[in-house]
């Protein structure tokens, strides 16, 4: 893909204006992920994440339905602060493990991870990068930006949950046993990584740029682990492959536009910000994530978007409905990766089913709620 992109910028596809202005908007945006990726890595690396599950096993007193519940709480805070790539690649294997240490299906917990991993990234611009994308067009600080799309993240966060509960109804009654723990090798370490954590959220939303206060955790991390343990240093902590595929994928969409997409997809998303108007460019937010992936669907639709609450329908497209095909998110596709690692089989034709209702149950509502809360502004 970025060979794509940058064979677009040589041919001329992609002129070198357009280029620059893409550079300029998209670079502090993949300096973000980089920098988190490698703050999540680190802080995954000195047991962070392993302690809390620890903890979440000895809250659920024994109670499988109460264990769903903590975790719920985990993987929403997870995507909500640290973005849904978060939650697929560290939160999953710890939950899935979580399960099956304690003897109970781990199917509901592993879809319940990646479906929070995407339909609770809409509330912040840090839980997802078409967010971040989102935000810089308009110009918005993270709380208005949130005001925009609180109502529409309510129903991906609530709607998904109780189709879960209604499903594995049956899976999540009964009891588990006690767990084994994780081992804390270096519990100075751990402690100085979620004091950075802690620290590192508040600026993430404060509407300082996402990039400066996630390189500064990141340069006090691989401080502390040079210092500590730098056997844990690896440049494959960087997200070499995302990156690329990113920055392609960006080239790529800049090149199609420039050579008229957007007026091909004006007459297919409509305009105005009527509730069939929003419903049109959410629908089509979503067929287009599940047919490519949300980053390009979201890329090729935006100046189509034209308005503050018209871009919002777009991402209550792009975020919430990306759970019927493999490759509809990045993270979705991460999250398979780490089940093949554990083991952990899912048919994926079930997969879809299951997202494909839940598309169309939550999609209508998120856009109607948005529709309704952006009338009383």
């Amino acid at each position: 893909m970025l060979l794509a992109g940058a064979a677009c910028l040589a041919s001329g596809l992609l002129p070198g204006a357009d280029f620059e202005i893409l550079a300029v908007r998209t670079a502090p945006i993949l300096l973000f992920v980089v920098a988190m990726t490698v703050v999540t890595e680190l802080v995954s690396e000195a047991g962070l994440f392993q302690m809390v599950t620890d903890r979440i096993a000895v809250l659920g007193r024994g109670r499988v339905w109460l264990l769903w519940l903590l975790i719920v709480a985990l993987a929403t805070l997870s995507t909500v602060f640290l973005s849904l790539d978060t939650t697929a690649v560290l939160v999953t294997p710890l939950v899935v493990l979580l399960a099956v240490h304690a003897g109970i299906p781990a199917l509901p917990f592993a879809l319940t991870t990646v479906w929070l991993a995407n339909t609770a990234s809409l509330i912040l611009p840090v839980s997802n990068l078409t967010n971040l994308l989102a935000q810089n067009r308009l110009a918005l600080s993270p709380l208005d930006y949130a005001r925009l799309v609180w109502a529409p993240s309510l129903v991906g966060l609530v709607v998904p949950l109780l189709i879960i509960a209604v499903a594995f109804r049956r899976q999540l009654r009964g009891r588990y046993g006690p767990q084994p723990r994780h081992q804390v090798t270096d519990r100075p370490l751990m402690v100085v990584s979620a004091v950075v954590l802690l620290f590192l959220l508040p600026p993430l939303v404060s509407g300082i740029p996402v990039q400066y206060p996630a390189l500064v955790a990141a340069a006090f991390l691989l401080a502390a682990f040079a210092w500590k343990r730098p056997s844990a240093l690896k440049w494959s902590m960087i997200p070499w492959r995302p990156l690329m595929l990113t920055a392609g994928l960006f080239m790529l969409v800049e090149a199609l536009h420039a050579n008229g997409l957007a007026a091909l997809l004006a007459g297919i998303a409509g305009g105005g910000e009527s509730l069939p108007a929003l419903l049109q460019l959410a629908g089509t937010g979503a067929l287009a994530a599940n047919a490519a992936n949300n980053l390009p669907a979201y890329l090729a639709l935006e100046p189509v978007a034209g308005s503050p609450v018209r871009l919002a329908a777009l991402l209550v497209g792009v975020n919430l409905g990306p759970l019927v095909s493999p490759w509809a998110s990045l993270a979705t596709l991460l999250w398979h990766e780490r089940l093949q690692a554990l083991n952990v089989s899912i048919r994926w034709s079930g997969f879809a089913v299951a997202g494909l209702v839940t598309v169309v149950l939550v999609l209508p509502v998120a856009v109607l709620l948005l529709w309704a809360s952006s009338g009383m502004h």
